[in-house]
């Protein structure tokens, strides 16, 4: 995938893995637009990119999207390219129903987000001579990790989807392209994980996903070598081993 001269919606932009995307797509000569739900967080990116332009946006509520979907393509009518990256997750106490409003949080920001945001902004991708969604799941997508059911859910989910879609826009000017991140030193979960040794440095992560994507052609699936035992875990009948492993590794 040539990225220099697209233009890139990035949910989740603000921060973590959609800024480190927003950011070396900017490099690379892209028309970056971040969106998220914090002004001053987007404000502080852009700020820092010159260049760059930012839309706020909650992905989490499905009535706004249409006004969302306008207002974008008014500002922005060469948008090619939406990187579905917005996602929460979340520890869950699935013995109390308190944890309900997590779970169903999760669902309609992980999945439903990408899922409705998608449906709102195809009419306009079909439009263009070469156009892409590509949406960010997870390793957890293939093994869970059994304290963030919910999350690794909706990454199974939106795997799932994207692979239907993949096959749907087939033969159009659109393709899907998946992006399966491996555990990565973000504040996804919080502070702690940004320096967590078990988790991959979020420079060499973008380093080797950015790699992969500008491959020729583009592959379906970018996944790092980090995440390969995770995305091939059923596959090699590995599956109860990393399963075990990892679940045990997390909670110590």
């Amino acid at each position: 995938m040539k990225l220099a001269g697209r233009t890139i919606l990035v949910t989740g932009g603000a921060s973590g893995i959609g800024r480190g995307f927003a950011e070396a797509f900017h490099a690379r000569g892209a028309q970056v637009i971040v969106a998220g739900r914090r002004a001053e967080a987007l404000a502080e990116v852009v700020a820092a990119n010159p260049g760059m332009a930012a839309i706020t946006l909650d992905v989490a509520d499905g009535a706004s999207l249409a006004a969302f979907t306008a207002r974008l393509l008014a500002a922005h009518p060469a948008l090619d390219t939406v990187v579905n990256n917005a996602g929460i997750m979340r520890a869950e106490a699935i013995g109390d129903t308190g944890h309900l409003a997590d779970a169903e949080e999760t669902v309609a920001t992980n999945l439903l987000g990408p899922i409705r945001l998608t449906s709102h902004l195809l009419p306009h991708l079909l439009g263009r001579p070469r156009a892409a969604v590509i949406n960010v799941t997870s390793g957890l997508a293939f093994v869970p990790l059994a304290m963030t059911p919910t999350y690794s859910a909706t990454k199974a989910a939106l795997h799932s989807y994207t692979a239907s879609l993949r096959h749907r826009l087939a033969g159009t000017s659109v393709e899907v392209i998946e992006i399966a991140p491996p555990y990565v030193q973000t504040e996804l979960m919080g502070e702690a994980q940004a320096s967590d040794p078990r988790a991959m440095p979020l420079g060499d992560f973008l380093a080797e996903s950015v790699a992969k994507l500008e491959a020729e052609p583009t592959p379906a699936e970018v996944i790092v070598d980090r995440c390969r035992p995770l995305r091939d875990a059923e596959a090699t009948g590995a599956f109860a081993e990393t399963f075990a492993g990892l679940n045990d590794a997390m909670h110590h």
